[in-house]
């Protein structure tokens, strides 16, 4: 019997080549832990490589601070209206009515202090209630009566709008008026400068705002159930999570936050308008997919949709000041979208 020889090259070749894949595997794998375990890792990259980018083709047009805090300041409707749309989002629903209430809230401040001779304070009051109300009634029929949130809240927009227009007459409501007699409807558009750099108090309160519902869904038990419940919803159940008052109370707050949109909407254009925000439900369901939380819940950070609405801002402005066509920077964004969500499903398959 005759045994094979193996020469020493040809074993520590095969050694070598072993090594090398366990290597590459090891680091790929590592890759993908990260990508699942910080969903905000992946918008941060492309937010800091567009940066990067346009500083290079635009140098200190583009990397000046005014620029750069101009865009916090046309990011700061959406980016509220999104971190709205982010904990919907997470609950596996959607909410197509948040532009609406961002819109009508705003209304009802407007003219509860115009119309009714209300004090600015206890109007905005009122349009933060109503806002929270419209949510509330969208978790109800969600939760208690099993609608797909798809529906209910397509409906509540059409209902929202539609009162908006019918209750504001579709009057608008001067700039000069409320600076003049409710300067309080436009504090959330107060600027202030820290050096070159230009704030509003809106921006302030997006920033205030992303770095508290981060810390609520990590660290609290009610963030845990958001997550459970858009993870599995029967299993969260079995588990002792009230999936009926989460899911209630997630679409509420949700439209809180779309109330206070609706403030801060008043400061950024001076006036209350019942035709302003009409994009705003799409433009957050697009910060958020960019920013990396999945369409299918339970996964994402609020963080990630804080960055994916900077992503936006910084490719309008960016293509803007290069002189390049509008229509570039929605090719841009759909494409980030469709990739987005690419992404997500691959981390996903991965995950399992």
């Amino acid at each position: 019997m005759t045994t094979p020889n193996i020469t020493t090259t040809e074993t520590s070749d095969s050694a070598s080549q072993i090594a090398t894949f366990e290597h590459d595997r090891g680091f790929i794998s590592r890759f993908h832990h990260a990508l699942h375990t910080t969903p905000a890792l992946v918008p941060l990259i492309v937010l800091v490589a567009a940066i990067a980018i346009f500083g290079i083709l635009l140098g200190s047009k583009f990397f000046s601070p005014f620029a750069l805090t101009l865009i916090l300041q046309q990011v700061q409707i959406v980016g509220i209206v999104a971190a709205a749309q982010s904990l919907v989002i997470l609950t596996a629903g959607i909410d197509l009515s948040v532009g609406a209430i961002a819109v009508i809230s705003s209304v009802v401040m407007g003219q509860f202090t115009f119309r009714y001779g209300l004090p600015p304070a206890v109007a905005v009051f009122c349009g933060l209630a109503f806002g929270t109300a419209i949510g509330a009634v969208n978790g109800w029929l969600v939760a208690r009566m099993k609608l797909p949130p798809f529906i209910v809240t397509l409906g509540m927009w059409q209902i929202v709008l539609a009162a908006n227009f019918l209750y504001s007459a579709n009057e608008t409501i001067r700039s000069q008026d409320i600076a003049a007699e409710a300067p309080l409807l436009q504090l959330l558009g107060y600027k202030f400068k820290i050096g070159g750099a230009v704030f509003t108090v809106g921006v302030v309160f997006l920033v205030a705002l992303v770095l508290f519902l981060a810390y609520v869904l990590k660290h609290t038990a009610w963030g845990r159930h958001v997550y459970a419940v858009g993870d599995d919803p029967e299993a969260a159940e079995l588990s002792g999570v009230n999936v009926k008052r989460t899911l209630i109370s997630v679409y509420a707050i949700a439209g809180l936050i779309c109330a206070f949109a609706g403030w801060a909407l008043i400061g950024r254009i001076g006036s209350v308008s019942p035709t302003s925000g009409q994009l705003l439900n799409i433009e957050s369901i697009t910060a958020v997919v960019i920013g990396g939380i999945s369409l299918f819940g339970g996964r994402g950070s609020i963080l990630g949709t804080f960055f994916g609405a900077l992503i936006v801002g910084v490719f309008t402005l960016g293509l803007r000041l290069a002189g390049a066509d509008a229509q570039w920077t929605f090719l841009l964004i759909g494409a980030l979208i469709i990739a987005a969500v690419a992404v997500d499903q691959w981390i996903r398959k991965v995950a399992a």
